[in-house]
């Protein structure tokens, strides 16, 4: 972690005080189609790590058929990306079973001790219901909301939903992000003022709280036992709270979410990156290796919205696209397909569903981008 905070210091000496419309050492020319790429990688994802249980292995061909609740989350989101993109039968196949199997592996459950992981499930059921219109997706999204809420308490931090069942003095971005996000979300489906409400209480409660308003940064926690705040920035939290500022323009075209992301945006392509590359930086194996791909899922959103300025936009569509090139050339090796928790070289070993999926979201997001562009 010391490591990265002199690279990021190094880094704003580098780009802090650079006009917005300075160009990029790079050639940014796409040679080749993102969806088909996209294609190459969900595939090798699910044939990789599907396990007929119904969840996605923690690494690939079986080496470990270990689940963890919250990246199967995001697993299935590739799927589904990939479903939306296609239309092809053969990805819808697998909601119904995970659906299914992710409750069984959690214990015969939805919930789970980590506020996060249930937040992350219920957006990834919400997807479902949206795209197949089938009620036990909402239910299951309904019966977590109800739990989630829980989290929220004023004794301390005076807000905030807390990170744990266990541990309900912590406040963590992970927490936050994801929950104001499922609530704008279920707003748009459902028009009940009382989501909208609540996705802006909570954004508001994390801007008070563990964002840096001039800097756009993003901070990790604030323990409500000292107040002490971790200022430790993610590219995940980065891109939760970039995700509700989309979500929140989207509702009200309120002016100030426009400001807030642009500046979450230019603060995560300037400051956590790995700068040899000008991509995302490598933020370790496990649970960190999913990071970059939230980031780039919410960056998309944020890229597909009108009214942005377009001296940034065209600053942030080359940085998009340069995480691709640099994952696609530098990042695997055909004919294996393996990434890993770095985009801008192979994994060793074999690859894990976290690290794979980030990818995934990566390639996804470029294709997902390009349609909408032409």
């Amino acid at each position: 972690m010391k490591k990265i905070v002199i690279i990021s210091s190094m880094l704003f000496l580098l780009f802090g005080c650079t006009k917005v419309e300075d160009t990029y050492l790079y050639d940014d020319t796409i040679q080749e189609s993102w969806t088909e790429i996209a294609t190459q990688v969900s595939d090798k994802m699910i044939s990789g790590f599907w396990n007929e249980a119904g969840y996605f292995n923690n690494a690939i061909n079986q080496s470990d058929q270990g689940f963890q609740y919250w990246p199967n989350a995001h697993a299935m989101d590739v799927v589904i990306d990939a479903y939306q993109r296609t239309k092809d039968a053969k990805y819808s196949a697998y909601f119904s079973k995970w659906f299914e199997g992710v409750k069984v592996k959690n214990g015969n459950t939805y919930y789970n001790v980590f506020y996060d992981d249930m937040e992350w499930n219920a957006l990834t059921m919400l997807r479902l219901y949206e795209t197949t219109k089938e009620q036990k997706y909402l239910d299951a999204v309904l019966l977590l909301w109800t739990d989630i809420l829980k989290a929220w308490n004023e004794q301390y931090a005076g807000g905030g939903l807390a990170w744990r069942k266990d541990m309900l003095y912590s406040k963590n971005a992970c927490s936050n992000g994801p929950a104001s996000i499922l609530a704008a979300r279920l707003y748009n489906l459902t028009k009940n003022e009382n989501y909208l409400t609540w996705a802006k209480k909570i954004y508001e409660w994390q801007k008070a709280t563990l964002y840096n308003p001039s800097s756009g940064a993003v901070y990790d926690n604030i323990n409500g036992e000292t107040d002490a705040v971790d200022v430790t920035t993610l590219t995940y939290n980065q891109g939760t709270f970039l995700g509700t500022a989309v979500e929140l323009f989207k509702i009200t075209k309120d002016q100030i979410y426009l400001v807030d992301a642009q500046k979450i945006s230019y603060y995560t392509i300037t400051r956590c990156i790995d700068v040899g590359n000008n991509i995302l930086r490598d933020e370790g194996n496990g649970d960190g290796a999913l990071f970059k791909g939230i980031f780039i899922r919410y960056f998309v959103e944020y890229l597909n919205l009108e009214g942005i300025d377009a001296d940034y936009r065209a600053k942030f569509e080359k940085f998009l696209v340069n995480n691709g090139k640099i994952a696609w050339t530098k990042g695997t090796s055909l004919p294996t397909l393996l990434f890993g928790s770095s985009w801008s070289q192979p994994p060793i070993g074999n690859s894990e569903i976290s690290a794979y999926a980030s990818a995934a979201m990566l390639f996804e997001g470029l294709a997902r981008y390009q349609i909408r562009s032409k």
